[in-house]
C-alpha cells in the first residue's frame, strides 16, 4: 500500500472481526477509507463486501448476537465502543441500499425527514436544504415540480437518487452504497456514477459493486475482498492493471467469480 501518505485517512480499520452468532464472517480485514475519494470494494458474491460495508455505521446490531472485535476509528474515536450513540453514527455515515427504499410519503417528506429528527423545522430551513440535496444528487431539474407527489411515483433510477438526496441531507462524512446501480438500467447507473465524481467533493464514499468496470471508473481505491479476507487494497488503477495478488488477477480477467 504506496502512496498513502499524502492521502487524509477518513476511516481507518484495525483488526475488525465480525460474527454472526457463532460463525465467523470477516477475519482482520485492516484498511484506511481516504477522505473525498471513493473506494470500492469488489469480489465474488458471499465474500464479505456487504458485511464489512454495514460494519461501519453498525447495521449488524440491528439483531442480536451479531458481534464486532478490532477497531473502526472515525474521528479519532473507535465506533464499536460499547455505548456509542448509534443514531449519531448514522447521521455522520449515511447508507443506500441495493434497491431504493424511498419512504411512502411525499418527495420533499422523504428528504425533510432525517433533518426533521435532527431538529430543523423552520419551513424555509427545510425548504432550502432539500433543493440543495436534490441539487446535490443531480435530481432537482427533473423533480422539482413533483416535490408533492408520491416518492413511489418516480422511476426506479430516481428513487435511487431520491435516496442518496436522503442520505446526504443530513450532510454525513461519509456515504456508504451498497450496489446503489444493481437495479437499474444502464442509463439511470451512468447518472448515479457521475453524481459519484461530483459527491466526492464534499463527502467521503465506499461502494460495494459487482460490476468491476463501474469500480474502475468511479474510484480512486480498491478492496479485493475473497472469503471474508482483504486480500488486496491499493489504488484503483493498480488493482485493475498490476494487482500484486495472484487471486486478484484471476478475478478481475474472469477466471473466477
Amino acid at each position: 500500500m504506496n502512496d498513502n501518505n499524502n492521502h487524509n485517512d477518513k476511516i481507518i480499520i484495525k483488526g475488525l472481526n465480525f460474527y454472526y452468532g457463532s460463525k465467523q464472517a470477516l477475519y482482520n480485514v485492516t484498511i484506511a477509507v481516504k477522505e473525498n475519494e471513493v473506494t470500492a470494494l469488489i469480489g465474488p458474491s458471499g465474500c464479505g463486501k456487504t458485511t464489512f460495508l454495514r460494519c461501519l455505521n453498525r447495521m449488524h446490531d440491528l439483531y442480536a448476537g451479531n458481534r464486532y472485535e478490532g477497531e473502526i476509528i472515525l474521528d479519532n474515536a473507535n465506533i464499536l465502543d460499547k455505548g456509542l450513540d448509534l443514531i449519531k453514527l448514522r447521521s455522520k455515515i449515511g447508507m443506500v441500499f441495493q434497491k431504493p427504499t424511498p419512504f411512502p410519503m411525499s418527495v420533499f417528506d422523504n428528504i425533510a425527514f432525517g433533518l426533521k429528527l435532527n431538529g430543523i423545522s423552520k419551513k424555509s430551513e427545510l425548504a432550502a436544504l432539500v433543493e440543495k440535496a436534490l441539487k446535490d444528487s443531480a435530481l432537482w431539474d427533473e423533480i422539482k415540480d413533483r416535490l408533492n407527489e408520491s416518492a413511489l411515483s418516480l422511476s426506479g433510477g430516481q428513487q435511487q437518487r431520491l435516496c442518496i438526496a436522503r442520505a446526504i441531507a443530513v450532510q454525513p462524512d461519509v456515504i456508504l452504497m451498497d450496489e446503489p446501480c444493481s437495479a437499474l438500467d444502464p442509463v439511470a447507473t451512468a447518472k448515479i456514477e457521475d453524481m459519484m465524481t461530483e459527491l466526492k467533493r464534499n463527502y467521503t464514499v465506499v461502494i460495494v459493486t459487482h460490476n468491476m468496470q463501474q469500480a474502475a471508473r468511479v474510484s480512486e481505491w480498491t478492496g479485493f475482498f475473497m472469503m471474508g479476507e482483504v486480500k488486496e487494497f491499493d489504488k484503483t488503477q493498480k488493482i485493475f492493471t498490476t494487482p500484486s495478488n495472484q487471486m486478484t488477477e484471476d478475478y478481475i480477467t474472469g477466471r473466477f467469480g
